[in-house]
């Protein structure tokens, strides 16, 4: 089991690791999110779709606090997050996040892009740091170009470097903010595979993208958000091929049903996928 698994089975078996209620997020006049209530449990791969302007990046965004949320709570595990006397920092220490752009310091070969945050801040010394940068580059396929800097990489395996820095952190979930949007085409495979395998080690995640296979293989639970609302969440199956709002029906590939408008879905359905054990 990849050394993740250890530190994430300290969470307790049957407990969400990431709670929402009645989250709101508005700019100005601009209300973006309209009452969230949301619960991930750990092992499971929630993906977030929806239009552009839904709300689903700010939705992401607010888990791990880089938008701050005009109203409602949001709980890490045990803590509330939203609490003024939470210290933010040592939340996102667990919280691996994956951007659209990668983020890489251009001047750092792609090994020490891995270590300098295990330095920082988690205190980590050069040898092991080195050597955990090492094992999670070879774990998302780039062995063989861990001395190479960002400008000696293509895109996607520029992304993947990015995920091996998360994952390097040891964390308890993964979030992926339209991880592959920037990517040409031919390079998004490899980046949706090395999420893929961290679906099936059993990591808890939080996708958003546009990328439907990926939703319809992989995800525990898909959400459908519009207009700042959860409309429509449930199996892939549930929320592709028997919609019970008529707003996911123009995502392609879903299967018209009903024109019938279903109100938001409250609460989270347990995840198919087992709980980790440490070891």
């Amino acid at each position: 089991m990849s050394e993740e698994s250890t530190n994430v089975a300290d969470v307790r078996v049957g407990e969400p690791v990431v709670r929402i209620e009645g989250l709101r997020k508005a700019f100005g006049d601009n209300v973006v999110l309209r009452g969230i209530d949301l619960e991930v449990q750990r092992g499971e791969v929630v993906v977030i779709l929806g239009p552009s302007g839904s709300g689903k990046s700010t939705l992401l965004r607010c888990v791990n606090l880089l938008e701050t949320p005009t109203d409602g709570r949001i709980f890490f595990e045990d803590t509330e997050i939203t609490a003024k006397k939470t210290d933010i920092n040592k939340v996102r220490a667990k919280v691996g996040m994956v951007f659209q752009n990668f983020n890489l310091f251009p001047h750092l070969t792609a090994k020490k892009n891995v270590m300098l945050a295990q330095q920082k801040v988690l205190h980590r010394g050069k040898e092991e740091a080195e050597k955990i940068a090492v094992e999670q580059l070879t774990r998302v396929g780039l062995a063989d170009r861990v001395d190479y800097k960002p400008s000696e990489l293509s895109g996607g395996q520029q992304q993947r470097v990015a995920i091996a820095r998360a994952l390097a952190m040891d964390p308890h979930v993964m979030l992926f903010d339209e991880a592959t949007s920037a990517l040409d085409p031919e390079l998004v495979r490899d980046v949706l595979g090395v999420m893929k395998g961290l679906a099936k080690g059993g990591m808890t995640m939080i996708v958003v993208t546009h990328e439907m296979g990926f939703a319809r293989d992989v995800a525990d639970r898909v959400i459908f958000m519009d207009g700042g609302f959860i409309v429509e969440q449930g199996t892939p199956e549930e929320v592709f091929d028997h919609p019970k709002s008529d707003r996911d029906e123009r995502l392609p590939g879903a299967t018209s049903h009903s024109s019938r408008r279903a109100p938001p879905q409250r609460g989270a359905p347990t995840s198919k996928r087992p709980a980790l054990r440490s070891g």
